[in-house]
């Protein structure tokens, strides 16, 4: 699961959240091989003449655009949510792939957490609100992990109010 909550000292409670990587790196080297070899095949019935060589370029770019795609979400899943929470304070701090980190903060005692079925740009929209704000969390997660986690965090805010 793309989350993990650390309890630290003086009850501080952390979770960092990061997009699900279904594909790691020695699959990635497999599918571009798998990719390229299976490319090749219609063109040995074509070694030796010079039909070869004009196809053997097209070939190399669909080759070169899967691998493009595939690096291309490797660093999409560079992105990572901290949500930090005390007893007296919750942070949100949103780290894109590209641009400034942004940063939430809110009284816990005010923060709420809030699950939208519909509505969201994804089922079960995760947001929490505080300090005249509403912020989103984990929209990169699936609507199974965003269920768990909300259950957690209602647990978790309630735990830090009551205390």
């Amino acid at each position: 699961m793309p989350h993990r909550w650390t309890h630290g000292p003086d009850r501080r409670h952390e979770v960092v959240l990061w997009p699900h990587r279904s594909l790691p790196r020695r699959g990635f080297a497999a599918i571009i091989l798998m990719a390229f070899l299976l490319a090749t095949v219609p063109l040995y019935g074509l070694l030796g003449t010079v039909v070869l060589w004009g196809l053997l370029p097209f070939m190399l770019v669909v080759v070169g655009g899967l691998w493009w795609a595939l690096e291309h979400t490797y660093k999409t899943a560079e992105m990572r949510e901290t949500l930090t929470i005390t007893p007296d304070l919750t942070r949100l701090v949103h780290q894109p792939v590209k641009g400034k980190v942004l940063t939430w903060e809110c009284n816990t005692y005010w923060t709420r957490a809030h699950s939208h079925a519909t509505g969201g740009p994804v089922e079960f929209y995760l947001t929490l609100t505080g300090s005249g704000r509403e912020v989103e969390l984990g929209r990169f997660l699936t609507e199974k992990e965003r269920k768990v986690l909300f259950g957690e965090l209602q647990s978790t805010l309630r735990e830090m109010r009551d205390s």
